[in-house]
């Protein structure tokens, strides 16, 4: 969960480099460093902690190189200190080396190395990388696919690379090849960007969109040679490829706080647009009851959708929650049974494999390497049994159209979230959302399970979401700032939640962990009294999301439980309602809609909520401690 940036052209490295650097921080702010190679040397500056300790290091230092490669790291193996810092060099500090992800075989590799004399400074898995490429510089393999005689460097990597077993991405440079930036991509993402006269490599796009939108993603198993007058792409095996660039259709301005203190808070209130993009998308506007096609445009394929007995979701985190819902909506809408899993515990424990079956990987990145795995091997494992009824039937939600993901399964629902830097998804969250409303939607109407006038009540109800989200924003800030202030010292809460809202109180209760550090909880409320209602006193907040439907009673009891132990009790509750009013101590109210389309607007103050008590105890809401934005190692 790194970010690799990597440039060779006509202009300074150094300041592409930080640039970009800054552009991936959100992947990792353990450590930072950069190399880079002048005149026959290799330089190489790291810092401990975020970005701006490495550049008040390089502050003022003049350095004219051309070439380089800069990370900014999250710690797998190795405390995050300087010496563990990336780049790596090998004994003679002759090679650089940047990785995201995991070398499984390091040990191994770092016990034959020292054996041969290499000299190791870090408890990283990554130093062995630049050691075993000099080793096979040293001696390169005498074979029928050897690259030495074109690239003596090149086939250096790529014999190295034959030897690593795990999931990672590498951005490689050395003093004595000072027109050769290698990079490689095993289950890791990596970008190449193209520029006039210059080329640069990156973890994503963010990184090289200020400079380029002309991008090539690597796949699985490929390494390039990046060169001052071009791009060379070829297998591990060393075969050459022919690949071509893609224009990316966003821009730089994106990425920018545009006045706001924070880009969290930012993205909360990019919500409404988000919701309104997601409706010009994907809902026909010209649809009616007595329209003979579908109102939803997802373009999915019939053979994806038709005759299916059964839908299996794969995420992780925020994502994990929205498929929550989506279970919900898909079983009370389209009557069709659901399974959400944990993707990391997919992977090792599958359900069993039923017929018909749709399986969803929801991703807000589309790299996140448990769920690309669990993916994978559903895909590998359903078309090895040669049953038409088993088959894979693969649908991807993400937020990213061009990553990883699009590239495993054939079809994908495009969030369009833009590109969301607060590690703590808020925008994302809700267009995963929407895209299940989306879904859910369209298997009613193909399965005939929704009456025409059931469906046209909802369509038009949904067409004022991002108005109403709009009024939450305008009304509940301002109080919410205010209320977070009798929480900068509380060390527990509680979230409840039911029915539709139950994923909700899990998400909420995520944001605050996320970013406060305070412990919270999301429980169904009507489990309260199962063990939960031990841990309440008057110290233990607890916010109970409570929305008229078949449930609103039911939580306004389950609330009144809380109440009577004493707990201070903030209710996520409808506009307006005199009982909510008499039942808790604080109210973040909301527009009342129907029960089903309730999530997209209960989770804007449980999101404010937890941005405010963050900001206001002084905590660094963007780049909260030990978490990434994209989970690339399992």
């Amino acid at each position: 969960m790194c970010g690799i940036v990597g440039y060779i052209g006509t202009r300074p490295a150094s300041d592409i480099l930080i640039e970009g650097l800054r552009k991936l921080e959100y992947r990792g702010y353990d450590s930072a460093g950069l190399a880079t190679v002048l005149e026959g040397e290799l330089n190489c500056v790291r810092a401990k902690g975020k970005l701006q300790n490495l550049q008040d290091k390089i502050t003022g230092v003049d350095n004219p190189a051309r070439l380089g490669i800069g990370h900014t790291r999250w710690a797998t193996h190795g405390k995050p200190e300087e010496h563990n810092a990336h780049p790596h060099t090998d004994t003679y500090r002759r090679i650089a080396v940047v990785q995201n992800g995991i070398i499984e075989n390091y040990r191994e590799l770092r016990e034959e190395l020292k054996q041969k004399g290499h000299e190791f400074r870090s408890d990283t898995d990554t130093e062995v990388i630049p050691h075993l490429i000099a080793e096979c510089l040293k001696h390169p393999p005498v074979d029928p696919i050897s690259l030495a005689d074109r690239d003596p460097f090149l086939e250096a990597v790529r014999a190295c690379v034959s030897r690593l077993e795990g999931a990672f991405a590498l951005a490689v440079i050395s003093a004595d090849y000072p027109d050769d930036l290698i990079v490689v991509r095993q289950q890791a993402p990596l970008v190449i960007g193209f520029g006039q006269g210059e080329f640069f490599c990156a973890s994503d796009t963010p990184a090289i969109v200020p400079h380029t939108r002309a991008v090539l993603p690597l796949e699985n198993g490929e390494l390039a040679r990046l060169t001052p007058l071009g791009v060379e792409v070829y297998t591990v095996a060393g075969d050459r490829l022919k690949k071509h660039p893609f224009t990316l259709n966003w821009n730089p301005i994106m990425v920018e706080k545009q006045g706001f203190k924070h880009f969290m808070l930012k993205e909360i209130y990019e919500q409404p647009g988000v919701v309104r993009t997601c409706l010009e998308t994907y809902l026909d506007e010209t649809w009616s009851p007595d329209s003979d096609t579908s109102p939803i445009r997802l373009e999915l394929a019939d053979e994806l959708l038709d005759g299916l007995e059964q839908v299996q979701i794969v995420a992780c985190g925020t994502s994990w929650h929205a498929s929550l819902v989506g279970k919900y909506l898909l079983e009370q809408l389209a009557e069709i049974p659901a399974l959400v899993q944990y993707a990391s515990e997919f992977r090792y424990s599958p359900s069993p494999l039923t017929r018909h079956t749709l399986t969803i990987g929801v991703t807000q990145s589309g790299e996140t390497a448990d769920t690309l795995a669990a993916l994978e091997m559903e895909q590998a494992r359903r078309q090895a049994t040669g049953d038409r009824d088993l088959a894979p039937r693969m649908l991807g939600i993400t937020n990213r159209p061009e990553s990883s993901l699009s590239r495993l399964v054939p079809h994908i629902i495009d969030t369009h979230a833009g590109i969301e830097i607060g590690v703590a998804a808020t925008k994302t969250f809700t267009a995963q959302v929407m895209a299940f409303y989306f879904l859910a939607l369209d298997l009613a109407y193909r399965r005939q399970r929704l009456s025409r006038d059931r469906l046209s009540a909802i369509l038009t109800e949904m067409r004022q979401l991002p108005a109403l989200i709009e009024l939450v924003l305008e009304s509940q800030e301002r109080y919410i700032e205010d209320l977070a202030h009798n929480f900068a010292d509380t060390t527990d809460f509680i979230y409840l939640g039911r029915g539709i809202n139950f994923p909700i109180a899990l998400e909420g209760a995520l944001k605050l962990k996320e970013i406060s550090y305070i412990h919270a909880e999301g429980y169904p409320a009507g489990e309260m009294k199962h063990g939960p209602i031990a841990l309440l006193d008057a110290k233990v907040p607890v916010v109970a999301i409570a929305m008229p439907g078949s449930v609103y009673d039911k939580v306004l009891s389950n609330a009144q439980e809380a109440k009577a132990r004493d707990a201070q009790l903030i209710g996520v509750v409808p506009m307006n309602d005199p009982e909510a009013e008499d039942t808790f101590d604080a109210l973040l109210p909301v527009p009342l809609v129907d029960e089903l389309l309730s999530p997209i607007l209960t989770v804007i103050p449980l999101q404010l909520l937890a941005y405010h008590i963050a900001a206001r105890r002084g905590l660094d809401v963007d780049q909260p401690r030990n978490l990434a934005k994209s989970v690339t190692v399992e």
